[in-house]
Parts: structure tokens; C-alpha cells; sequence
């Protein structure tokens, strides 16, 4: 869902009071100049809680970095929001996944390039976003993939919701894209087109 031609419900931040705002929040100055920070950073300690978590997964986690953009990729498709999936394109193809990987997230069932540990973490990301909750199916397949790992399991549904609840808040408050951003890498497909 693309929100070009309806303004944002709370206004940015300009770039410079969002960068105060982060030092009194404890986020990284270079957050400040994303739209979706310059909106949280009217709120800087959720803005500092809300970064520390996501932070916490993207540079600490022990989830597989492909998988866990992949997941990303899948919920900003499923929920139509531009703002997740075109971040999160630039985020995982700087980290080496391939574009045809992060495409074949539209339909990945089809997607001849994932094995077995990314359709159990895509089926994860699926029942997450349609149905509140990982099914069992979807569970065991995640426990066979990652061994039993406890952390990896926590942190994988952590992830899911956490990139849910970041496409949820992208959407309600309505993010823009960054200036000069174009909207849907890499072709300007959105699931509204598919």
C-alpha cells in the first residue's frame, strides 16, 4: 500500500531535530535520516527501544541473515507495504542475496532457488501474517531446519512479529519513502499489480 497522495499522519521530524532526538534516545545518528525514524523520533524513548530490539536481530541475532530478510521481504508483499519491502531490498542485496531470491519471495512457493529451510521460514512468515500465529506444520519444519535450536526459534518468530509490527506501523502513521527512493525495487511491482 503506497501512500503517495495521502501525507503522513504525524509529521517527520526534520532532519536535524530527529538527529538531537536520537542522541537523547540512544539511536545511531544515521537512523535519523530514515523517514520511518524521523517519525518514531517524536517519541524518543520508544523510538531507543524500538531501534534496540530491531538492532538487536539485524546485527547481533543468530537467525541466518538471508532467511531473516527473506522473512522481511515476504511480509512487506504480504502486507503491501512499499516502505518495508524497499528498505529491506537494500538491506539484504548489501548483504549478498541474490535479486532473484528476494523476488521469488512474491510467490515462493514456485521459487525454484529456496530449499527446505527457506520455505520452512517463508510458511512461518505466511501463517504469522495471515493467521496471528506459526502453525504446527509450519513449526516442525522450522524445528527439523534449525536443529532444535531454542534461540534460533525465538529469534525467528521474534523477527516475524517484530517486521509485522514495523509494517503495521509504516502503514498507520503513513511512512513515505525517502526522497529520491523508488518505490518497489527492482521493477515497480507491487502485489496491488500482481
Amino acid at each position: 500500500m503506497t501512500h503517495a497522495n495521502n501525507p503522513p499522519r504525524i509529521p517527520l521530524l526534520p532532519v536535524e531535530e530527529a538527529k538531537a532526538a536520537a542522541d537523547e534516545a540512544g539511536v545511531p545518528d544515521y537512523m535519523a535520516e530514515l523517514s520511518i525514524f524521523q517519525m518514531l523520533l517524536n517519541h524518543p524513548r520508544l523510538a531507543g527501544v524500538f531501534n534496540d530490539l530491531l538492532a538487536t536481530m539485524l546485527w547481533h541475532g543468530s537467525l541466518d541473515r538471508r532467511l531473516r530478510e527473506l522473512a522481511i521481504m515476504r511480509i512487506g508483499w504480504l502486507t503491501g507495504c512499499d516502505y518495508e519491502w524497499t528498505q529491506h531490498w537494500r538491506v539484504a542485496s548489501r548483504l549478498g542475496v541474490s535479486a532473484d531470491d528476494l523476488l521469488g519471495v512474491r510467490d515462493w512457493q514456485a521459487h525454484n532457488g529456496f530449499g527446505a529451510a527457506e520455505r520452512a521460514v517463508l510458511a512461518a512468515t505466511d501463517d504469522v501474517v495471515r493467521g496471528g500465529v506459526v502453525s504446527d506444520a509450519s513449526w516442525a519444519a522450522c524445528e527439523r531446519e534449525f536443529g532444535g535450536d531454542r534461540t534460533v526459534l525465538i529469534e525467528l518468530v521474534t523477527a516475524i512479529g517484530a517486521w509485522r509490527m514495523v509494517a503495521s506501523i509504516l502503514q498507520s502513521l503513513r511512512v513515505p519513502l525517502e526522497e529520491g527512493v523508488a518505490s518497489w525495487p527492482p521493477d515497480g511491482r507491487s502485489p496491488a499489480s500482481a
